[in-house]
């Protein structure tokens, strides 16, 4: 997959979602991660089993004012407001940090102004911020990572498509 994404959450204050939203971007190979106004500490993140701080970069920011994002890179909010764009329709940007609101709370408006999209997941109704970030890393991953389409008919492909040797597969003309 080209490009890359980072995951980051505005005002966590629960260990375990820390910790499991840190484990899910490591999973799915997040170039970094990052808080905005947290109320937990990352020691405290033990819900981590992989150890992702040791892997992926953390950065911690008192405030939307301090959060720094690498040039080119494009904020997408994730939050259920009624103009955000249902993450099915939605074309996730080559480079992009997606934030998530913390527990019980939504984005705060000064994230939300520093979004340059806003997202959300067709659910009916909030979900666990690490359960909402597993799934918008996979829509990126099934957008972006180079699969085909899917089979028409239930199941799989009887063949799988051949491989380059960087994991894409290799599309052949007219097929």
């Amino acid at each position: 997959m080209r490009g890359y994404f980072a995951i980051g959450v505005d005002g966590i204050s629960k260990p375990m979602n820390l910790g499991n939203l840190l484990r899910i971007s490591h999973a799915f190979g997040a170039s970094f991660f990052f808080t905005v106004g947290g109320r937990v500490k990352l020691s405290d993140a033990q819900s981590d089993t992989s150890a992702a701080s040791g892997h992926v970069p953390v950065y911690q920011y008192a405030s939307a004012a301090d959060m720094r994002l690498p040039q080119g890179c494009r904020l997408v909010g994730v939050e259920i407001t009624d103009d955000a764009t249902e993450l099915p329709r939605f074309k996730h940007p080559l480079r992009a940090a997606y934030v998530f609101g913390a527990e019980r709370l939504s984005l705060s408006p000064d994230v939300l102004a520093r979004c340059e999209f806003v997202v959300k997941i067709p659910t009916r109704f909030s979900i666990n911020v690490g359960m909402a970030g597993a799934i918008v890393m996979y829509d990126r991953l099934i957008s972006l990572g180079g699969y085909p389409a899917r089979p028409i008919r239930p199941g799989g492909p009887a063949e799988l498509p051949p491989v380059h040797r960087w994991g894409a597969p290799i599309l052949r003309h007219g097929k």
